[in-house]
């Protein structure tokens, strides 16, 4: 056997990832990049949907409250994502709706003084007006933290043996939004879950050349258009399954997750609804609900941080500079304050799935984000067409996620290869950090459904609100572990170890001429407002 040399047994750190024909400023043709923008629009339906389907009622609300939550949600998240890829960090990110708002809405919703309303449909009214006012007061932190370029400051902290376990558990972390949800239905989920692995990666059949090669026009329609392709087999499965009769004597949750006609978004959906500002009413403020709302904002941020991190990555693009991490923290302040304006029923954050979907498609380019906006646009405001696709049962999203949330772990990982893994200090860090943001939301899970109740239950409800959301996302507990000790532990002399060579260059935007290319203003708006 020959002598293995040394450069076949390691592989040289690289800034950008391989295999992607198209980045973050390249476009695909305009049919593709249609086909790819509908792709991505379908998939942030999951959490479009689910969200309501679980506060809407809880508020009182009826089905037809439900469909316009749903509606303005999807027209706010289209309009978000719009501003953020024009005049935010311009990744190819969709800003949608965060599940880590859930807590303080619900604190919200269980307030005495809205218990007592009588009447459901004035009492869903009068608790969308509470949330909407504690969004419009909470999103001024973002705001601040943004345009005064604080959180840009503070980015300067990170480094990639910090921020890689931040990103792993951006993944990790939504394990419970995977498989234990594609459980509830395994003959529908599963198959998809299989299906989507096998047709993204090209699998099995690919190895002998049978379909490898399907292409229309040189496009690989099995890699590029694979989520879409699934869901509408998957669906039409569904479909059948439920118009057979196969769920008729089947209890109420598994009829809930499997058929496809007990979402009632259709019947209850208007043809045609325009969301605008405060069609809720005036929103109501409380500063103890806004007090509490803030920490749900704080946790949004550094999920947002995270989620950037790993777009940029799987667009091909240099990390953020400070300048523009600020940027877009700025701007996803005045998306928060639109979704209250609006009276979306909750915040927004970086979509994580939708970034899977970078990597699973392999297409980087901003242009398709903003044509995926523009679906949601226009679906919104068609109610019975958007209705049609919000109709998908959440298990057939579920299964996608298990990979999409994977990739997004994966990616994480990868930021490790600018550090020294052999250096007992980035492991106990990254180890622990990994570990404790997992286990520590884990718990708060756990204790939250025995008790009905956070750990975190004192007097002030403000208070509980902090603890109980902070401590329940996973980015967010791994960030405060792993950036504590990655500055306070044997920090002279490591910066090599720690990956700063690889990160130092891009942490001011003239640190990199390739910066100027990714992330200018368009229409020359940088003339106006130079990057500081």
């Amino acid at each position: 056997m020959s002598e293995v040399k040394p450069e076949e047994i390691s592989h040289p750190a690289m800034e950008q990832l391989q295999g992607f024909e198209y980045c973050i400023d390249s476009n695909p043709p305009w049919g593709e990049a249609i086909i790819l923008g509908f792709q991505h629009y379908i998939l942030a339906l999951g959490t479009a949907v689910m969200i309501p389907t679980v506060l809407v009622p809880m508020m009182g609300g009826s089905d037809g409250d439900r469909v316009r939550v749903v509606q303005t949600l999807l027209f706010v998240t289209g309009i978000n994502t719009l501003l953020q890829s024009l005049f935010g960090t311009r990744l190819p990110t969709v800003i949608g709706g965060s599940y880590a708002f859930v807590i303080p809405i619900m604190a919200i919703v269980q307030d005495s003084s809205l218990a007592a309303i009588t009447d459901n449909h004035e009492r869903f009214l009068q608790s969308m007006r509470a949330i909407q006012g504690a969004l419009i007061v909470s999103s001024s932190i973002q705001i601040i933290l943004g345009y005064s370029q604080l959180w840009g400051i503070f980015s300067r902290f990170f480094s990639p043996v910090g921020m890689a376990p931040v990103v792993a558990l951006l993944g990790f972390g939504l394990f419970e939004r995977g498989f234990p949800v594609v459980g509830r239905c395994v003959e529908v989920g599963l198959p998809m879950l299989i299906l989507f692995v096998v047709l993204s990666q090209c699998l099995f059949f690919c190895s002998y050349q049978y379909l490898k090669n399907v292409q229309i026009r040189n496009i690989p329609v099995l890699e590029r258009f694979s989520l879409f392709i699934c869901i509408a087999l998957v669906w039409a499965y569904a479909q059948i399954l439920t118009s057979g009769g196969a769920y008729k004597h089947s209890n109420a949750i598994t009829q809930i997750n499997c058929r496809t006609d007990r979402a009632n978004l259709i019947s209850s959906a208007p043809w045609i609804k325009i969301p605008y500002p405060l069609q809720w009413g005036a929103p109501t403020f409380s500063a103890g609900q806004s007090f509490g709302m803030v920490s749900a904002v704080l946790v949004s941020l550094i999920e947002s941080t995270a989620s950037y991190n790993a777009a940029a990555r799987l667009a091909s693009a240099t990390p953020p500079p400070a300048h523009i991490l600020s940027r877009g923290i700025g701007w996803q302040g005045i998306g928060i304050l639109l979704s209250g304006l609006f009276g979306t029923g909750i915040g927004s954050t970086v979509s994580v799935e939708n970034v899977g979907l970078l990597g699973s498609t392999r297409i980087g380019s901003r242009r398709v984000i903003q044509i995926s906006a523009g679906f949601m646009i226009f679906f919104s405001m068609l109610g019975k067409f958007g209705a049609l696709f919000a109709s998908i049962p959440f298990t057939i999203f579920a299964a996608v996620y298990c990979v999409l949330f994977g990739l997004v772990a994966a990616v994480g990982l990868s930021f490790l290869q600018f550090t020294n893994m052999n250096s007992m200090r980035n492991l106990f860090i990254v180890g622990v950090s990994i570990f404790l943001g997992l286990s520590v939301p884990e718990y708060f899970f756990r204790y939250s459904m025995a008790a009905q109740r956070g750990p975190a239950h004192t007097k002030a409800g403000w208070f509980n609100d902090y603890i109980n959301t902070i401590f329940s996302s996973p980015p967010t507990v791994g960030l405060m572990v792993a950036v504590f000790l990655d500055n306070t532990l044997e920090v002279k002399d490591a910066a090599r170890d720690r990956g700063m060579p690889a990160w130092v260059p891009f942490r001011s935007f003239k640190g990199d001429s390739r910066n100027a290319e990714f992330y200018s203003l368009p229409f020359n708006l940088n003339r106006f407002f130079p990057p500081s």
